[in-house]
């Protein structure tokens, strides 16, 4: 495995389109007691549910701490592979390397990570176990990697349609946390340095109450080229309205890199999903304070789903929109089974299907 200092867009490679075809999926078991409540066991139980749904068409590839190894052994269906690995905690999306391809081979680009905002309003401290993992993933699948460690960004902020467009926040990217001696053009072409892109798309921000500051896979996500699904609510009480609408007006006045009008598919939102007083109980204090409180509104939302060779992976709420759900992102994959996962333990977390996952791009 090399490390890189060139730029992926001049050496030939670009980030292909989750909806693209996959070699595999990185996921890494949870085991925080101040993020998973009550020791972790109910996320695990909803990890390995995911990474079997996924495992019926692609590798799945767990990373698991020492101490938790044969527990992830246990509970991972067998041909699920898991590796031990250390990590301070468990969001695949944001601490995986994020991969690019030429068509033929892979590399990953090893971008810095700093816990949503680092010392300004990150979400924990340490993060240095984290900031390692997209490197050790490269050298473990032995492709080279782009060190791009100055730049901090999580997979979590970026979509893309691997035709040239990446979708994004204000909220998350111009956060004073993560890259504040950079102006957003200088952000921008960073973006398309790295990814091979041609145009950025800023909508203003995420989900409400969203503690990565607005990660745009919470919010909108390709489906398809020149088509995005978009968390909706037609509630104008709820301070989500105001959010989901500006980004409806900014993707329809958009086009993409290929100047292609944008088609935008709403899904609805479900209620507002807070965390419960046994719910809190359950989780260990961080540096003395509660990590959440009774009544917190979560970051619900169905667009945090996970695209597969086979399946799309849907989190499920309990809510009356749940069939809603599967109904529209089956009607936009009919190649794949549309399948949902409660997901209420992993979204305690902070994140859902999504944020626990990250493609590697198909390679020989």
């Amino acid at each position: 495995m090399k490390i890189l200092h060139s730029e992926p867009a001049k050496d030939g490679f670009s980030m292909p389109a989750e909806f693209s075809r996959h070699y595999g999926c990185i996921m890494i078991w949870p085991y925080r007691r101040d993020s998973w409540q009550y020791g972790a066991y109910n996320a695990r139980k909803a990890f390995a549910e995911v990474a079997g749904i996924i495992s019926k068409s692609e590798k799945v590839i767990v990373c698991a701490r020492y101490e938790d190894y044969d527990n992830a052994r246990f509970m991972l269906p067998d041909n699920v592979r898991v590796i031990e690995m250390e990590s301070n905690d468990s969001w695949a999306r944001d601490v995986a390397p994020t991969f690019v391809s030429n068509g033929s081979s892979v590399r990953g680009i090893d971008w810095g990570f700093n816990a949503w905002g680092g010392l300004v309003d990150g979400l924990y401290f340490p993060w240095d176990k984290d900031n390692k993992i997209a490197r050790k993933i490269c050298d473990m699948l032995d492709v080279d990697s782009y060190d791009k460690r100055d730049f901090i960004l999580e997979g979590g902020s970026i979509h893309t349609d691997g035709n040239g467009t990446i979708i994004t926040t204000e909220e998350c990217l111009l956060s004073k946390g993560r890259n504040p001696n950079m102006t957003k053009t200088e952000i921008e072409s960073e973006l398309k340095k790295s990814l091979g892109a041609e145009k950025i798309i800023w909508l203003k921000s995420g989900i409400y109450n969203d503690e990565t500051n607005g990660h745009i896979d919470n919010i909108c996500a390709f489906t398809g080229i020149g088509e995005v699904v978009l968390a909706w609510t037609d509630d104008r009480s709820d301070p989500q309205y105001e959010i989901s609408k500006s980004c409806l007006d900014i993707l329809e006045l958009s086009t993409d890199a290929k100047g292609r009008k944008i088609r935008v598919h709403k899904l609805p939102l479900p209620k507002p999903v807070c965390i419960s007083q046994s719910e809190c109980d359950g989780l260990d204090d961080m540096d003395g304070k509660p990590t959440r409180v009774p009544g917190e509104r979560l970051a619900a939302s169905y667009v945090n789903f996970y695209v597969s060779n086979g399946s799309v992976v849907c989190p499920m709420f309990g809510d009356d929109n749940d069939g809603k759900a599967i109904e529209i992102l089956s009607e936009l994959f009919p190649q794949k089974e549309v399948v949902g996962v409660y997901a209420r333990d992993i979204l305690i977390g902070g994140g859902n299907i999504h944020c626990i996952t990250q493609q590697i791009p198909y390679f020989e």
